[in-house]
């Protein structure tokens, strides 16, 4: 579930604590944590018979028969729905889930007849229990037959309403589903756990005027009394609640089939459907491409994608046939979008296609290890589209995402990978960066040390023996250990390409095809069970290296690092020799000899690992001045980790600041994507946190020295579409960030070019690389802004409206940047989804941080319910709103809000604790480095203070 490059752009400028009402004292069992001594009561006050928030496992739904009509006029649904129910202790009580439905009529369909059953509602747990007059036998086969309605919700989850407006100005409603991780219970009485696994055949009544989809093929629709037609669907595979989906709506589409035979339709309203044949070939390539590499056949008849107009939460979701995404993740116009936009919609449908075997086939057994689904599924994006798409040059863009997991995991709040989860609230906090970004980086990790030829054997045996079942982290574990021997779950069919037999040929084979095994299990739950990562010390002397690994740890307590080891695999090259050379570090300190004394060596090559390096003694001296003399001596992966490494460990006091600047100055000579995006995201954020102080002079000079080390490489920018992907999406961070630093030659350009396009009345074609730029300069004034807003509002191209969007949230207008605000908590014109994204923009803009503040307490309460507590929506905002900040007063405020909240509205979030640790951490870094900053600052005598802005 995926956004990209705007984002990036713009960012570089500028516990179910809820309404568990009657909270009960705790006890414990062996599947649940969280449960009372007391037994909770049911509304209508008798004593509900559950007391924990997992369902007991004493039935299993086998098959849900479910019938669903929403009414588009009313916008409200009835539903009924039949499980079929497999008994596995003798009980006369069912519990299963349900979320404000209103239960009509609920009945037991026993062998012997059909009878009533009691129902008993427990709202706190989102639970009903089905009370039985007739004992349901152990090993014994029942059903029960529910009726229920609901309105549509107004949220983003369950089975909710969607509006969007035609070109001709008509409103259309629609209806749709989003149900991970636990909003099926909205929509119809389920089951819904992902453990529950099911098969679904869903019926969808609707008007003429509309269509119905679901995960499978239509197989047939009847015409009912007063002109409703029902659409019935064939019967799904087994999969989890959370991956049912359904929509009614009024959309078109285009179709193809695969080479495998699987027909591929993309579904947009119809004013949008020219603009689906992007997303189209991408699926089919896609697809085919993970039917061929799995080597398991992907197992329904279809797959549809469609494109939601106005409300959709998540970046996509990967329902199983039927994947859903923002328009933004899906319609293209190769007229109107830029490099970036072709480069987010493939990797977002790489991810869901990728989930259609990680997590739909092969399901986490709880939301503990949902990492197996995410990140998994964000691994592939970049395996699978660097081969089918070369030329979007996809691995110039992996470390980013193991830098944005590292941030959030270097503080004390973070998680493991693998985290104990019980109530809703914990479960949308694990879709966070830990689950999506540091599991790829993981899996990349793990695929570089056993080989991408064993890691892939190993994952295909690992999707071969839980197809259609759930795992837990072991079962990975073990699928990956001794992939050599095949076994009776592999059927024998495992393709390895003849790897085995070579690796056993190779008398330099790895260790671990010898007799001595490699335990992955041991090595792994050193990244998975555990928080955070290490930093990882050398010291070269000689030949002697000596190594050393503590955990990375933003804190001023030291004793927080105790108490944590990893299994590392480290790499390494030196300047005599660019064999990649190999060494697991197990132990706190070891040593390791080089074969002679060498002028240099760099860990962690390409950084392939998830693990921070320090180079003592004259290390960091010699890279730096490797960087000066020869930058490509090292690869574009390597430069941009050591400038990452060496500004973060100035945080932790491991490097002074001064080494971290001077090694920044190689970067004028800087041409590739990645270090110089690392550069400025590094040098960026340290005049971002002087603009929350009063310290202008030295904020300017920051500014000068930044445009002023890039200068040469912005000024070589054309403005226009030319060149690679990666080229291209470069320029457009490039000549952003000079537009908005005030750098006069971009300034002129993209003043005439605003001027000539306004002038046109929009009309005039801009080139979509630079169009962000040209766009931010012309919102600098209330006319501009306003003509961009009305482009906006009429604009039928996602694309060009997401980047007006930014555009506007980057304004010094303090009063326009409210109304953006305002406008998309109304969603009348800007989508309430993309609200997120816009108040953390504005929050951003030094014109607009206070705004963005008030504007996130004043309507906190709004935002909690309409995108759920715990939501990475609401993290994102907590964080992103805060995470620059850098005074004590700036924290004692944003404390005095938060503790202000009640355990319903969000006092225990993890983004909370976050957000202190970051600005605390600003605090440090601003009172000790600031001296060191001024001082390095006024030796560098030929970088131009900026002017402000």
């Amino acid at each position: 579930m995926t956004t990209l490059t705007v984002t990036i752009l713009v960012l570089l400028y500028v516990s179910f604590a809820p309404s568990l009402a009657a909270q009960l004292p705790v006890v414990h069992d062996t599947k649940n944590k969280s449960s009372s001594l007391l037994p909770p009561v049911a509304t209508n006050g008798q004593p509900f018979p559950w007391i924990h928030m997992r369902l007991p496992e004493t039935v299993s739904p086998i098959h849900y028969d479910l019938l669903v009509h929403p009414n588009l006029t009313s916008l409200d649904f009835t539903g009924e729905v039949q499980i079929q129910l497999q008994v596995f202790e003798d009980t006369s009580t069912i519990i299963l889930h349900s979320k404000e439905l209103q239960i009509a009529k609920a009945e037991l369909l026993a062998p012997e007849g059909p009878g009533p059953l009691q129902v008993l509602e427990y709202p706190a747990f989102h639970q009903l229990a089905l009370m039985s007059d007739v004992l349901l036998v152990r090993g014994g086969m029942y059903k029960v037959r529910l009726e229920f309605s609901a309105n549509l919700s107004d949220s983003f989850h369950g089975f909710y309403k969607s509006s969007y407006r035609t070109t001709k100005g008509e409103v259309r409603f629609m209806a749709s589903t989003q149900f991970e991780a636990t909003s099926a219970r909205a929509a119809f009485p389920c089951f819904d756990e992902p453990a529950f696994k099911a098969n679904f055949t869903i019926q969808i009544r609707r008007e003429s005027r509309h269509i119905a989809l679901s995960n499978m093929p239509k197989v047939k629709t009847v015409e009912l009394p007063g002109g409703v037609l029902e659409d019935y669907f064939d019967t799904s595979v087994r999969m989890s609640t959370y991956l049912v989906a359904f929509i009614v709506s009024d959309f078109q589409s285009v179709s193809k089939t695969t080479s495998h035979g699987v027909k591929i339709s993309v579904y947009a309203v119809p004013d949008k459907i020219n603009q689906t044949d992007f997303a189209l070939n991408a699926a089919v390539r896609l697809l085919d491409f993970y039917d061929d590499y799995f080597d398991i056949p992907y197992p329904l008849p279809k797959q549809d994608l469609l494109g939601l107009c106005q409300y959709f939460q998540s970046g996509a979701m990967e329902n199983w046939g039927l994947t859903t995404y923002r328009e933004a993740g899906l319609l293209f116009d190769p007229n109107k979008s830029s490099a970036s936009d072709k480069l987010g919609i493939t990797m977002v449908i790489a991810h869901e296609l990728a989930h259609q075997w990680f997590g739909n086939l092969v399901t986490m057994q709880w939301w503990n290890d949902l990492w197996l689904n995410e990140g998994f599924a964000k691994f592939m994006e970049f395996v699978s589209v660097n081969i089918t798409n070369p030329e979007l040059q996809v691995n110039d863009f992996f470390l980013g995402k193991c830098f944005e997991a590292m941030e959030v995991d270097s503080l004390s709040s973070s998680h493991p990978v693998s985290s104990q989860v019980d109530t809703p609230t914990q479960i949308q906090e694990m879709f966070d960066d830990v689950s999506y970004d540091k599991g790829a980086c993981i899996l990349n990790m793990l695929r570089d040390f056993l080989t991408p030829e064993a890691f892939k054997i190993g994952i295909v045996r690992y999707l071969r023996r839980y197809s259609y079942q759930n795992t837990v982290n072991s079962h990975l574990w073990e699928s990956l250990t001794n992939i050599c021997q095949s076994d009776d779950l592999d059927e024998g069919r495992l393709k390895d390409d003849g790897f085995c037999s070579q690796a056993k040929a190779q008398s330099g084979a790895p260790k671990w095809y010898s007799g001595d095994q490699l335990d992955v299990r041991a090595i792994m739950d050193t990244w998975t069970l555990q928080e955070g990562f290490p930093l990882v010390t050398v010291e070269v002397r000689g030949r002697q290296v000596r190594l050393s690994q503590e955990r990375y740890l933003k804190t001023d307590d030291p004793s927080q690092t105790h108490g944590f080891l990893w299994q590392v695999p480290l790499t390494y090259i030196t300047s005599s020799s660019s064999t990649v050379h190999r060494f697991l570090l197990k132990t706190k300190t070891d040593v390791l000899y080089l074969p002679e004394e060498v002028g240099w060596v760099k860990f962690n090559v390409d950084m392939s690992g998830y693990y921070m390096v320090h180079y003592e003694g004259e290390g960091w001296r010699s890279l730096t001045s490797l960087l000066l003399t020869n930058h490509r001596a090292l690869s574009s992966n390597d430069r941009t980790s050591l400038i990452n490494n060496a500004f973060q460990l100035v945080s932790v006091g491991k490097v002074g600041l001064d080494t971290a600047l001077d090694l920044s100055l190689y970067l004028s000579k800087e041409t590739d994507i990645m270090p110089v995006t690392q550069g400025l995201g590094e040098l960026v954020p340290l005049y971002k946190l002087m603009e929350k102080r009063d310290m202008e002079g030295l904020e300017n000079q920051m500014k000068g020295y930044i445009v002023e080390l890039f200068r040469g490489l912005i000024d070589r920018q054309t403005w226009s579409d030319e060149g690679t992907v990666s080229q291209r999406v470069l320029r457009s961070y490039l000549l952003l960030f000079g537009s908005v630093r005030n750098h006069p030659p971009c300034v002129a350009t993209a003043t005439h070019l605003f001027n000539k396009w306004r002038a046109s009345d929009g009309n005039m074609s801009l080139p979509s690389d630079v169009s962000l730029a040209v766009f931010a300069i012309g919102a600098r004034d209330p006319e501009g802004w306003d003509f961009l807003f009305e482009k906006y509002r009429h604009s039928q191209h996602t694309s060009v409206k997401s980047r007006i969007k930014s555009a506007l949230s980057i304004s010094p207008l303090q009063h326009k940047l409210k109304r953006l605000m305002e406008q998309s908590l109304a969603g009348e014109v800007m989508k309430t989804q993309d609200l997120p994204h816009v108040v953390i923009s504005v929050s951003r803009n030094p014109k607009g941080y206070k705004l963005a503040w008030d504007f996130l307490r004043h309507n906190w309460h709004t935002l909690v319910k309409k995108f759920d507590l715990g939501s990475h929506s609401i993290s994102g905002m907590v964080t992103g709103v805060t995470n620059q900040y850098s005074t004590r007063e700036m924290l004692d405020e944003v404390r005095g809000f938060f503790d202000s909240l009640s355990e319903e509205t969000g006092s225990g979030l993890r983004c909370i604790q976050q957000t202190y640790e970051s600005i605390e951490e600003n605090i440090r870094w601003m009172d000790q480095h600031l001296p060191q900053l001024k001082a390095w600052l006024d030796r560098q005598k030929n970088w131009p203070a900026a002017e402000s802005s």
